[in-house]
């Protein structure tokens, strides 16, 4: 069966302005409610598979997080923790049932035209994914992890440790790939489907596997500078 090759879609859309009666919205409700009430109507408007419902993720999602762009699609089913730690930029896609799960003095930044496909589970403890990353179906980020010590006591009691994960512009996620605690994945990376990042990715580096090894450039090293 031959293959065909299609234009992009999400990435070479223009971002627009979101309408004027949205942004007053959310700045009303940031002003006037509390932030457990603006969760409670978040939590029950995720569910809601209608243009009505991904307006009031969008009106919601505005007020709770610290900042937000124009031209953001929430899927259903996308549950946030602690999205006032999150900066979302413009023309963000976030696939249903992905969950963000932050922490109360945590960052997570996603940069604008970033793509996240459905299933998708993030430790926004210390992320940042830079502007026009791919982020495959499933994928999944783990940005922290237990000491292990003492060891005469149950692993999950033990200390947590949070380490930055960094995503760079342009890179892209294979469906099912895992990053670890403290990657960096480059500019322009490309990490195979279900991969297991355990160490940095180079800029314009092809990785694939488990653990995750060096495939490829995709540029000759001269030109990655």
């Amino acid at each position: 069966m031959s293959s065909r090759t299609v234009k992009a879609v999400h990435g070479v859309q223009p971002v627009v302005a979101d309408p004027a009666d949205e942004l007053a919205e959310s700045a009303r409700l940031r002003e006037r409610e509390r932030r457990e009430a603006l969760l409670e109507s978040y939590g029950a408007a995720a569910f809601i598979d209608s243009a009505d419902g991904a307006r009031r993720r969008r009106v919601l999602l505005r007020a709770l997080c610290h900042s937000f762009g124009s031209g953001v699609r929430v899927g259903v089913g996308v549950l946030v923790l602690h999205p006032q730690t999150f900066e979302i930029g413009d023309a963000v896609f976030i696939g249903n049932q992905t969950f963000l799960q932050g922490r109360h003095d945590g960052r997570c930044a996603i940069g604008a035209h970033t793509w996240i496909g459905p299933q998708s589970y993030f430790d926004c403890r210390d992320l940042e994914l830079g502007e026009y990353v791919g982020w495959g179906p499933g994928a999944k980020v783990l940005g922290s992890e237990h000491t292990g010590d003492p060891l005469d006591v149950p692993i999950i009691q033990t200390d947590l440790v949070i380490r930055p994960v960094r995503v760079a512009r342009w890179a892209d996620i294979g469906v099912n790939a895992v990053l670890l605690p403290g990657v960096t994945v480059g500019e322009g990376a490309i990490v195979g489907a279900g991969a297991v990042v355990t160490h940095d990715v180079p800029d314009y580096a092809i990785v694939a596997g488990v653990p995750a090894k060096l495939l490829r450039y995709r540029k000759d090293p001269e030109r990655r500078a």
